[in-house]
């Protein structure tokens, strides 16, 4: 929708609206005969209450998921009717529909969605399953206010089950929603799931898997464990419980790690089975639950209110993504899952982390993340900005002795700026540090390490919380590549000179399908890697199998060995009371009084 509003704005004009609408209802089909095409039919039902065409717009991205997707790139037999007149209809643009009412006061307009992209943003299905966000199949009026209620059905198999966050609306398996925001931020699992709810301190925690059986027994129940835990330690942060109802959702499919998105009562992870029973799935599963706080709720003014017809880029994702990531760490470890070895060991290594990438100053990591820079910094706002709230937790605690802290931040902007309607700003973030630092300015910090690319004051802030970094040397092999991971493998973007890859030659665009007789496609491939070679003699065979125009080669390499230095985060010796004090208080969650 980009281009025609461009175009409205060179010719003077302005941009298109659609006549005045009401009365939403959508229906969502989804049956073993859909499934067959991998397909669901969509239904939008809706009353004409002026005069014009109706304008209707399908989103083009998914909040949270910082990338324009087109969804309606997979929509297919589109058409319009008023009872059983068919009505004419072109585009308006690449997803927005033009009908003309001829007089009708009720529409019905349908299409085909195709659901075979497996992304937590997108639409995926399979003979006895269907994973749907309500981006990418409930149109708005466009030009039109997004407060409007509406309800959707689902027509499914009657043995099949239905997970959402979604409120119930009174018929069988029919839903709905105060306004538009909230209807397509509520995802959902249609099939053969297998679906269990408890109550957890007031609020009603359901957990949906696919497929049926995948995490059952005993992995389930301890996965249930530590997902009950999760609830306390993050309503104490941000001192409210904003939800009813928390959904999580759960899909094992692929052989290639995991990553979950996030919404405001419920959230979708995608993992391979390997990952059943590993901590970093509850600890992705806590990251995305207090987005339900940061991000969900409390929100950068730039993404206040979330608009579908264009990227809404922020210099504060550091905040949105990398300070929500710091907090899945302290609920882990204030909730008992982690003990504070866990914690320190996950701080060390996003250390490690960002040191393996090109310096880049966190707001401009958090604006290129929607281009998908190849350099190795697309993401880096995640780990970079959860070390960047850690050291603010540090310097705010020392700085009140420890009776505040960044929770007090975080639950005072959500207070604030969340709970007053509006985003927010530049001036509410510092702020409100500040305050919480009894004053504290936090100018140079801000200037060094979140506008500007200078290395983080490791050694000065750690030993405010009794903390140190100690390096250490060591050599490993080295297979010598950069490299971009995807469900299929990994594929090479450069070769450092001299390393074991170039030697073999190896080259750029190359698809490493084995390393050593290790599936590339592992979560763990390079751990495996260091720790099968780790005894190896240096010039040791190391056989590559790769994919390279559409062929599969094995290439005969060498073991080559580098000196490393990597820092390990590690309790300082003889800190002081007041640094035992902040370091005991982050941990535990607590403040003086």
């Amino acid at each position: 929708m980009l281009l025609p509003l461009v175009l409205a704005a060179l010719a003077g004009t302005p941009p298109a609206v659609s006549a005045p609408v009401s009365n939403l209802r959508y229906e969502l089909t989804f049956t073993r005969q859909t499934a067959a095409t991998r397909t669901l039919t969509v239904r939008t039902r809706l009353d004409v209450t002026g005069p014009g065409d109706v304008l209707l717009s399908l989103p083009s991205w998914t909040p949270g998921a910082y990338e324009v997707s087109n969804f309606a790139r997979w929509v297919s037999d589109f058409g319009a009717k008023a009872g059983e007149k068919a009505l004419r209809w072109d585009k308006l643009d690449y997803d927005t529909w033009r009908i003309r009412p001829e007089g009708a006061k009720a529409l019905e307009v349908s299409f085909t969605y195709t659901a075979d992209t497996l992304d937590n943003a997108m639409a995926w299905s399979r003979p006895d399953f269907l994973m749907v966000n309500g981006t990418n199949v409930f149109l708005y009026p466009e030009g039109r206010s997004l407060a409007f209620p509406a309800t959707v059905t689902v027509v499914t198999e009657p043995e099949w089950k239905i997970a959402t966050g979604m409120a119930p609306a009174g018929a069988a398996r029919t839903y709905g929603e105060k306004n538009f925001h909230d209807l397509v931020d509520m995802p959902f699992f249609i099939g053969a799931i297998d679906y269990d709810s408890a109550q957890v301190g007031g609020v009603t925690a359901r957990l949906a898997t696919y497929p049926a059986g995948t995490l059952g027994g005993q992995a389930r129940e301890a996965f249930w464990a530590d997902y009950k835990k999760l609830f306390a330690p993050q309503a104490a942060a941000f001192a409210d419980t904003p939800y009813k109802t928390y959904t999580t959702m759960m899909l094992f499919e692929g052989s290639a790690g995991g990553s979950a998105l996030e919404h405001q009562n419920s959230h979708v992870g995608v993992y391979t089975p390997e990952g059943i029973g590993q901590e970093w799935v509850t600890s992705v599963t806590a990251h995305e639950m207090v987005h339900a706080y940061n991000v969900k709720r409390l929100r950068p003014a730039e993404m206040t209110p979330y608009r579908y017809d264009v990227a809404q880029p922020t210099p504060w994702l550091w905040v949105s993504e990398g300070i929500t990531d710091y907090y899945a760490d302290l609920v882990l470890v204030r909730a008992g899952i982690i003990d504070s070895a866990g914690f320190l060991e996950a701080t060390g290594g996003k250390i490690a982390n960002v040191a393996n990438v090109p310096a880049v100053a966190l707001e401009d990591a958090s604006l290129s993340t929607w281009i998908h820079p190849t350099d190795g910094t697309g993401y880096i706002y995640y780990p970079k900005g959860s070390l960047a709230g850690f050291l603010l937790d540090l310097m705010i605690r020392d700085a009140s002795d420890n009776r505040h802290s960044l929770d007090h931040v975080m639950a005072e902007l959500y207070r604030t700026t969340y709970k007053a309607g509006r985003g927010f700003t530049g001036a509410d973030w510092w702020g409100a540090v500040s305050r919480a630092a009894g004053g504290k300015a936090f100018a140079f910090f801000e200037r060094c390490c979140i506008d500007g690319r200078e290395p983080f004051p490791y050694d000065s802030v750690l030993a405010l919380g009794g903390l140190a970094l100690v390096t250490d040397s060591m050599r490993v092999p080295r297979i010598g590549i950069n490299a971009q991971s995807d469900s299929a493998g990994v594929v090479i973007n450069q070769l450092v000179p001299g390393g074991a890859a170039e030697e073999a030659g190896l080259r750029p665009g190359d698809r490493l399908l084995e390393i050593g007789g290790i599936s590339a496609t592992a979560p763990d491939v390079f751990d495996q890697f260091r720790t099968k070679y780790a005894g190896a003699a240096e010039g040791s065979p190391l056989p590559f199998k790769v994919q390279r125009d559409g062929k599969e080669l094995t290439v005969a390499g060498t073991i080559r060995f580098a000196t490393i230095r990597q820092q390990r985060l590690t309790f300082a010796e003889n800190p002081s009371a007041k640094a035992l004090r902040v370091r005991q208080g982050l941990l535990t969650g607590t403040t003086a009084r």
